[in-house]
Parts: C-alpha cells; sequence; structure tokens
C-alpha cells in the first residue's frame, strides 16, 4: 500500500505537478499526513522539508550549481526560483535575491537558536525550505537562504533555432 502512495505521488507530482488520489481527484499537498510525506521523501528532505532541518553550509546538491532553469519545491514541485536570481552569497547554501512569484512561499517568525528570523516554507505544502535574510543584492536586499535538499532542479530547456 505505501509503494502504491509513493508511486501515485511522485508520478503525478511529475506529470502535473501536484498530488493525486482516489480516482484522479486532486489532493491538497497540505493535508497529506506526516506518514505519508515520510514515504514518499528520503530521510533527508524529510527532515529538512517536514521538520525544519536544516543541512551543513557548503554540503547542498545546489550551492554551487550554476545551470540555466528553475528551482522547484522538493515536496510538491511547486515552481520556487530561477536559475536568473540565484547568486553566491557565500552563506554556504543556494541563495536567491527573489523568488519566481512571491505567492510561491510564506513567512513565519521563526525566534530558535535565540535570535529571531523569518523562516521560508513552500505555499503549496508547507515544506520548509530555509530562511530570508535582510542582506542581500539590488534590487530587492534579499537573500533566500534555501536548504539544496528542499530544491529539486529542473533544466532549462534551449531549443534550437534555425538560421
Amino acid at each position: 500500500m505505501h509503494l502504491t502512495i509513493k508511486l501515485l505521488l511522485l508520478i503525478n507530482i511529475l506529470l502535473y505537478g501536484q498530488s493525486t488520489f482516489n480516482g484522479g481527484s486532486h489532493m491538497n499537498p497540505k493535508k497529506i499526513s506526516e506518514k505519508e510525506w515520510k514515504s514518499c521523501l528520503s530521510p533527508t528532505k524529510y527532515n529538512i522539508l517536514r521538520q525544519k532541518g536544516t543541512e551543513p553550509p557548503g554540503t547542498g546538491e545546489y550551492y554551487k550549481h550554476n545551470e540555466d532553469g528553475t528551482y522547484n519545491c522538493a515536496g510538491c514541485a511547486a515552481l520556487l526560483f530561477s536559475s536568473d536570481t540565484k547568486y553566491d552569497s557565500g552563506s554556504g547554501w543556494p541563495s536567491f535575491w527573489t523568488p519566481i512569484d512571491s505567492a510561491s512561499v510564506s513567512e513565519y517568525d521563526d525566534n530558535s537558536l535565540s535570535r529571531h528570523r523569518i523562516e521560508i516554507r513552500c505555499s503549496k505544502c508547507d515544506g520548509h525550505l530555509g530562511h530570508v535574510f535582510e542582506d542581500g543584492p539590488n534590487p530587492t536586499g534579499l537573500r533566500y537562504c534555501i536548504n539544496s535538499a528542499a530544491l529539486d532542479f529542473k533544466k532549462k530547456n534551449k531549443e534550437k533555432t534555425q538560421e
């Protein structure tokens, strides 16, 4: 049963960018149980997305990644960030100066670690992505500091032009 749910979730996320169950009715990713998330995600992705973990600095797959494309939520495939807004902040995590759409991420006060920060979550599945800081480059002055394990990269298709 768990394998069936996992396969359905992964196939539908890849095909449609959302999870579907019960004969094609779309299920809200925010209503997926933690047990289902745990069965669908790798232990690292589960720790980051569902338990608000943080990968060690400099270790993430996308920290020094420089291909053209989009960075999507590893939990629900929602479109989050573009390579056009990615930059090297020197922080040890992938950094972006803006999301593709401000509605794609939600902000929450985070007072853990004895200081105030702004946590960033995927608006679609409520998965923890990282934090946003006010020390980024122009034009926004923001640094979205995101865990690589919370992201999946989709390479930009380069169409051949005929001359």
